[in-house]
Parts: structure tokens; C-alpha cells; sequence
């Protein structure tokens, strides 16, 4: 019996009329049962400032996918973004993967992320090392 219920019990309250939730059956303040209805969205956002990195996190915690663009700040806050989405993302055990130039999927762990997409950069890269015959 957890303390809260120890305390009504003492009192005399009843627990009846409310509806308890183990520990096993809670993730970030949503139930089993919103997970199951699918009220997951994709969110997309544009971030014009490093402060608007923890609203892309907030939306994670709440198992939403998002997709990050940004192409509107400069690179050094770019950077310090795609930093603090890595801490985050690994601290919720989900998966961040870079689908273009300044482009970024954010994802929970309860959306699972298949294939890659591959840097335009590398692959031109790889052709022009096949051309010239290296191997390394």
C-alpha cells in the first residue's frame, strides 16, 4: 500500500472511485491506454533559437516523433541543438538519425526507426573512391 493510500486508510477515506496506476504502467504521465489509442503525432519544427531545443525534447517525453529543421539558426547553435537532442534522445532510449542537410528524425523509443538514409557527401565520395579504383 503506497503512503497516500496508508494516509486515507488513517483517516478513512476510501480509495474507491479512483483509479491507480502501477508504476509499470506509466511512461513520461501517459497511461497504457492512450499509448494503445494512438495519440502519438509527428510533430515538424523549425527552431530560430537554442531555447526551443527543450519544446523538441518535451514532445519526445510525450512519445511524439519529430522532425527538426534547422536551417534557420546558424551552425554553431545547430550544433549546440543536435548536441543537447543527443543527450536527450539517448536518456529516453530513442534514436536520432540525420535524414538530409540540417535535417534531423527524433524519435522515442516506442517508434521504431528502419534503414538509413545516406549522406549525399559519403556516397559521392564512395563512387569517386570505386572510379579510381581505391579501396580505402
Amino acid at each position: 500500500m503506497s503512503f497516500k493510500g496508508k494516509i486515507k486508510n488513517f483517516i478513512g477515506e476510501s480509495d474507491q472511485g479512483e483509479e491507480s496506476i502501477s508504476e509499470g504502467n506509466e511512461f513520461y504521465g501517459e497511461t497504457v491506454e492512450s499509448k494503445i489509442t494512438g495519440s502519438n503525432k509527428m510533430i515538424l519544427l523549425e527552431p530560430r533559437a537554442f531555447s526551443e531545443a527543450q519544446t523538441i525534447v518535451d514532445y519526445l517525453k510525450n512519445r511524439n516523433t519529430v522532425v527538426v529543421n534547422l536551417k534557420r539558426v546558424t551552425p554553431e547553435i545547430a550544433k549546440r541543438i543536435v548536441d543537447f537532442l543527443s543527450g536527450s534522445v539517448y536518456a529516453i532510449n530513442g534514436d536520432l538519425q540525420k535524414l538530409g542537410n540540417g535535417i534531423f528524425l527524433c524519435t522515442p523509443n516506442n517508434v521504431p526507426v528502419e534503414g538509413k538514409i545516406s549522406d549525399e557527401q559519403k556516397a559521392k565520395k564512395e563512387e569517386k573512391k570505386e572510379e579510381k579504383g581505391f579501396d580505402w
